[in-house]
C-alpha cells in the first residue's frame, strides 16, 4: 500500500528483520506521514510476541501517547475487563493499533481525538503488515470502523461484519501468513462514550466470546455467528 497524496509512506523504515524489538526500535525514527511532528511518541503494539489473537484498533489516545503503551487509557480498561469476561488470556494476546502516531486538535490545553485520514491510514501499513509476521496471530479481532477500513478498505462498516467469523482480505490487504479468522466489534470507545453504554458493552463481550470459542477450537470456521 502507499499513501496517495505526499505522505511517503512507512515502507522505508520498516527494518527487514521482522521481530518486535526490532520493529519498535525502527519505528521511533519513522517519517512516513506528518502525525510524527505532534505526537509525543510513536506507539507500538505490545503483547506476547506469539499471541494467539491481535486486537486491532484505530489509533493510540492521549494517554497511550504520553505512555508509549496501546490502549493503557479508559477504552484500553474497558477492553481488558471485556476479554477477562469474555474469558481471553491477556498473555494470549497482542494488542495495536492501525496507525501509530496520536492525530489530536488542541481546545486550549486540551488534546482532543482526530480520526486519523485514510492517507494516514495507508502510509501507516507497512507498521501492520510487519507485526502481523513478527506475532503471525490465529485470528485478528478488529475494534470499530477505522481499523476495518485499514484491512477491508474504505467500504467496510462494522455493523455488517460484527461478531461473526470472517476471512482475512487477501486482495486489499496481503500477508505471507493470513490470520485463519478475523471478528469484527466495536471500538471500546464506543461503548464509553453510549447513552446505553451497559448494551454495548454486553455486545462487544458478546462478540469476543466469538473469537474466545475460537480460539479454544470451536466455532473456528469463517462464517459462523454466535
Amino acid at each position: 500500500m502507499s499513501a496517495r497524496n505526499s505522505f511517503p509512506g512507512a515502507e522505508e523504515w520498516v527494518p527487514e528483520t521482522a521481530s518486535l524489538p526490532a520493529l519498535h526500535e525502527a519505528a521511533q525514527g519513522c517519517r512516513g506521514c506528518d502525525l510524527y511532528r505532534d505526537a509525543t511518541q510513536v506507539v507500538m503494539g505490545s503483547g506476547a510476541a506469539d499471541a494467539s489473537v491481535m486486537l486491532l484498533g484505530e489509533q493510540p489516545g492521549d494517554r497511550e501517547d504520553v505512555a508509549g503503551e496501546p490502549f493503557v487509557g479508559p477504552a484500553g480498561k474497558l477492553l481488558d475487563r471485556a476479554l477477562a469476561d469474555a474469558g481471553i488470556a491477556p498473555e494470549d494476546t497482542f494488542v495495536t493499533n492501525a496507525v501509530k502516531h496520536f492525530r489530536f486538535e488542541r481546545r486550549g490545553k486540551q488534546r482532543i481525538h482526530k480520526s486519523p485520514s485514510r492517507a494516514h491510514v495507508i502510509a501507516c501499513a507497512p507498521w501492520l503488515s510487519a507485526e502481523l509476521a513478527a506475532v503471525r496471530p490465529r485470528g485478528v479481532v478488529i475494534l470499530g470502523g477505522t481499523a476495518g477500513k485499514a484491512v477491508y478498505g474504505s467500504s467496510y462498516k462494522v455493523g455488517e461484519q460484527r461478531g461473526r467469523l470472517i476471512d482475512w482480505p487477501g486482495e486489499t490487504f496481503p500477508v505471507e501468513t493470513p490470520p485463519a479468522w478475523v471478528l469484527a466489534t466495536i471500538h471500546p470507545s464506543a461503548a464509553l462514550r453510549a447513552d446505553n453504554r451497559e448494551e454495548m458493552y454486553a455486545g462487544l463481550v458478546a462478540d469476543l466470546r466469538v473469537a474466545a470459542e475460537a480460539l479454544a477450537g470451536a466455532g473456528a470456521r469463517p462464517g459462523s455467528r454466535r
